[in-house]
């Protein structure tokens, strides 16, 4: 990779997860009401599951800002959007300008699940614990042998 392209993916893992830690630490600080909206949507047990959504957030998204098994922490942030999209932000059943605004978050939600997805196709790259753990590894095309001539 090019010396001045490293910086990006771990920005680009940062700006990615900042939105699931910020959620994370205002989940801690509002759990019944968390709770609560998660109830009105229809979640059972939520009394519970508030704690897993926490932890997700949280340590799915430091995880993913440090790049430490950051393709299983995308993966992970990647099929949690996905539900949240569709159970919380469903625009199709709104009218007016409830329907916009959920018509705009919704499709954030998507934006995301792309970025994680890339995260999951190439890894967390240069400036990660994933590179120091595990090092450098070439490409799946990079590793199928060439024939002999």
């Amino acid at each position: 990779m090019n010396a001045a392209l490293k910086p990006l993916p771990p920005l680009g893992r940062f700006l990615l997860a900042l939105v699931f830690v910020y959620a994370g630490i205002r989940k801690l600080g509002a759990i019944a009401a968390t709770t609560a909206t998660m109830q009105k949507h229809g979640i059972p047990h939520a009394d519970m599951l508030v704690w897993g959504a926490i932890a997700l957030e949280l340590g799915g998204g430091l995880a993913l800002m440090l790049g430490f098994l950051a393709r299983l922490a995308a993966l992970a942030l990647f099929f949690y959007t996905g539900v949240l999209a569709f159970i919380f932000h469903p625009y199709w059943t709104f009218t007016g300008e409830a329907f916009g605004a959920e018509r705009g978050v919704f499709f954030g939600h998507l934006s995301m699940m792309g970025g994680m997805l890339f995260v999951v196709a190439f890894g967390a790259g240069p400036y990660s614990i994933d590179s120091l753990l595990f090092g450098r590894r070439s490409s799946s095309a990079a590793a199928v042998p060439q024939a002999a001539e």
